[in-house]
């Protein structure tokens, strides 16, 4: 039977919404009318200049940037001009062109003034991120990368910039660029105390989709929903281990179990399947409850199937029925057996009934008999006992100790994420 769970395609990618570039503005409110003229004898304006100067400084206060810079260009036309005339009209033209989003002449008015140096720190630092932000909104992402490069070497240290560059090097189609931009911009989140956001953690997923990485995709998806542990992600991320070569069938009763915990049974073929594979596996308690939780979250017992709906839960209570009453000898039958095997199955039927400390006690005591062909999983299914037991921190230090590079380990990353908000390292 082909998986209900398991039947859609990993998400391709992710809707990237970049976000707007620090915006002008803002900046032009710090700087627009520091530019003043000088009264002494070595710096002063001649008449000449002075008329198209001050028209400029009129037009930028009136956020008239293309008059502006028309008169700026007269000033240009001038026959002789001081390094100080020369100084104020690329100052004047550097807010004029940040006003008027001219990316390319704001640069080179930028350049013009010695790379920032006749300007105070924070100034530079803010025409600089101005310059960049200009560069990004007109779509010329290599320039914006750069002068985001400029603006950190200047000693700009706003987060939202590390998020800017991610962005330019992904608009860009630099994705080995773009993975370590937003994992230098996550980092640089986590120190400060804020949590990254979430485009960042798209960013390197779609990256990695766009490089044909699959590795690369898995381990940033992991990260997406650590951080942002929405049902769309983790319904790609149990994809992901439900597609591994040898898991359809084997692993799939443990598939839904994570699913179930992370709120991803949406519909009623997902509880049905569940609940199914849950009796053919000897566990009737779990059935049942999987099947209770349908009725009450008013998925099963509605719509065209109800009828079969209520034949699956009959068939789940006459299990238990049947089931519960033998526990105690199935306990002491196991106990008898040479491999622990028999342990960890009669301790998992005592989990679907919601004894969980005596299903703890069985499953530990199974795994230190021994004699199990898959023990991981046995650990796999102790850190989820408990878990339900309340016992979060027993559960994690389970999971932990589960190293393999098969899809049991897939499944405890899966868990220790669900648990802890955190990657496993």
């Amino acid at each position: 039977m082909k998986s209900r769970l398991f039947s859609g395609r990993a998400l391709a990618g992710f809707g990237i919404a970049c976000a707007v570039a620090i915006t002008s503005p803002v900046i032009l409110q710090a700087v627009t009318g520091n530019v003043a003229y000088a009264a002494d004898d070595e710096n002063k304006v001649s008449p000449e200049l002075a008329k198209p100067l001050q028209a400029a400084q009129a037009a930028i206060k009136e956020k008239k940037y293309g008059e502006a810079l028309a008169k700026l260009k007269e000033a240009d036309a001038a026959s002789k001009k001081s390094p100080y005339e020369e100084s104020i009209i690329e100052q004047l033209r550097l807010i004029a062109a940040i006003g008027g989003e001219e990316p390319a002449q704001a640069a080179k008015a930028y350049d013009a003034l010695g790379n920032g140096g006749n300007l105070p720190p924070p100034q530079k630092i803010q025409f600089v991120q101005a310059i960049a932000g200009a560069y990004f909104k007109s779509k010329d992402y290599a320039a914006s990368a750069t002068w985001i490069g400029r603006y950190f070497q200047a000693g700009g240290s706003d987060l939202q910039m590390r998020s800017l560059l991610a962005q330019a090097y992904y608009l860009n189609n630099d994705f080995a660029n773009t993975n370590k931009a937003s994992n230098e911009a996550i980092d640089a989140y986590e120190k400060s105390g804020q949590q990254a956001p979430e485009t960042l953690y798209q960013l390197e997923t779609s990256a990695a989709t766009k490089q044909g990485d699959k590795k690369a995709y898995a381990a940033a998806l992991e990260k997406l929903t650590a951080a942002y542990p929405k049902p769309e992600y983790w319904a790609d991320l149990v994809h992901q281990v439900a597609n591994k070569p040898g898991v359809s069938g084997k692993l799939d009763l443990d598939l839904y179990r994570v699913q179930d915990a992370v709120g991803g049974l949406s519909n009623a073929g997902q509880y049905m399947e569940y609940a199914e594979l849950a009796i053919q596996a000897g566990l009737p308690g779990e059935a049942k409850a999987i099947v209770d939780k349908g009725y009450k979250n008013g998925v099963l017992g509605t719509g065209a199937e109800a009828e079969r709906h209520g034949r699956l839960r009959d068939m789940a209570k006459r299990s238990v029925d049947s089931d519960q009453p033998g526990l105690g000898a199935s306990e002491t039958e196991a106990g008898k057996k040479a491999g622990g095997s028999s342990l960890v199955s009669t301790g998992m039927d005592y989990y679907g009934y919601g004894q969980y400390d005596k299903a703890i006690s069985l499953i530990q005591a199974g795994i230190a008999k021994g004699g199990l062909k898959n023990p991981d999983e046995a650990k796999l299914h102790l850190g989820i006992v408990q878990l339900a037991a309340g016992k979060k921190a027993d559960a994690v230090a389970t999971w932990k100790q589960i190293k393999g590079g098969d899809a049991v380990n897939d499944l405890a990353r899966l868990w220790l994420i669900k648990t802890t908000g955190h990657v496993a390292g």
